[in-house]
């Protein structure tokens, strides 16, 4: 691993903790079923608690997901049940195209449809899943080779993308395994690719918005809706950045994204604090800016996605090792 940074503490969560806190979280997930079967999340918290609202936005697709999660874990069918009732809700979104002039269908249908489809064998999952991953492809533009973020396409103010899409190109992927279809595929690798071009600084910092020239298709500049400033780096952005690295090379063994998760990962090592879990924006080390534990969840899953296809034995334990680490800080410190 070229990120060389060692750290004394936390210790890496034992295999009793990790259960003990999935056993939570199935507990917790239960609770909320009463709230929330029949309806989504909010994208914030009120007073400590997201309020039940229709399925219109980006961030619905993490409670179902949540719901799989906990269906795994224990077996128990309540979850498949309360899932399922989700997957009818996602597939009436997408075929109405409820609030989906946006990017995030991977957010929203992987781990809600493809999920579903996945564990039980969901056709209307699948379904949902693919109509997901025919709109998000309607986003691409040749010009520029990249997938926009928001709003209407063709109006100038609105040629750009964001570092989270790397999230959403897993759909693509995974739609051009369903169907044999290899436009997916193809709109998937120009946007990584598009991504590594343009949204990584030469120091290995990330820009959260960038825009390109409609006219010439070329790069115009970087910025940030999410971050400190246009020339900082916003925590959860670098993470998107080094899982979405880990999951285009486990779909394209290119050498680049190879190079990539680990340069990036080096840049938000050096910036964590102690415990490993790092303020909202890298630019912050220490002092009392809020953390971001999504943040350090994310780059755990990104290491533990590149552990699995790691073929070198000392370098994918070493992986393992510091997602254990996150993850004993984020159980004891943030949960």
């Amino acid at each position: 691993m070229n990120a060389q940074v060692s750290f004394r503490y936390p210790e890496p969560v034992s295999d009793e903790a990790v259960n003990a806190a999935l056993d939570a979280a199935v507990r917790q997930v239960r609770a909320n079923l009463p709230s929330f079967t029949y309806a989504a999340q909010n994208h914030s918290s009120v007073d400590n608690f997201y309020p039940a609202v229709a399925n219109d936005q980006w961030t619905a697709g993490f409670w179902p997901g949540e719901i799989w999660l906990a269906y795994e874990h224990s077996g128990d069918k309540v979850f498949r049940y309360a899932a399922q009732i989700q997957v009818q809700s996602f597939l009436h979104r997408i075929e109405n195209r409820i609030a989906t002039d946006h990017h995030d269908m991977g957010f929203l249908y992987n781990p809600s449809c493809i999920a579903a489809w996945k564990l039980v064998g969901d056709e209307d999952g699948r379904r949902a899943a693919l109509l997901a991953a025919d709109q998000l492809i309607e986003r691409f533009h040749p010009l520029g080779g990249f997938i926009q973020a928001w709003g209407s396409m063709g109006e100038p103010g609105n040629y750009r993308y964001i570092i989270d899409c790397l999230l959403n190109l897993p759909l693509l992927y995974w739609a051009s395994n369903e169907t044999g279809d290899g436009r997916y595929r193809e709109i998937a690798r120009i946007h990584a690719a598009t991504t590594l071009a343009h949204s990584v600084r030469p120091d290995d910092s990330t820009f959260h918005t960038f825009y390109m020239d409609p006219e010439t298709g070329g790069p115009s500049h970087g910025a940030t809706k999410q971050g400190y400033s246009d020339s900082s780096s916003w925590a959860r952005g670098q993470a998107w950045a080094i899982y979405g690295m880990a999951l285009s090379y486990r779909y394209e063994k290119l050498a680049e994204y190879r190079d990539a998760f680990e340069r990036l990962l080096a840049y938000y090592l050096k910036r964590l604090p102690s415990d490993l879990v790092p303020y909202w924006d890298l630019i912050f080390t220490d002092g009392d800016e809020p953390r971001d534990s999504s943040s350090a969840a994310i780059v755990a899953c990104g290491l533990l996605e590149m552990a699995d296809i790691e073929t070198e034995a000392s370098l994918a334990a070493a992986y393992r090792r510091l997602a254990r680490q996150m993850m004993a800080s984020l159980i004891t410190g943030y949960a």
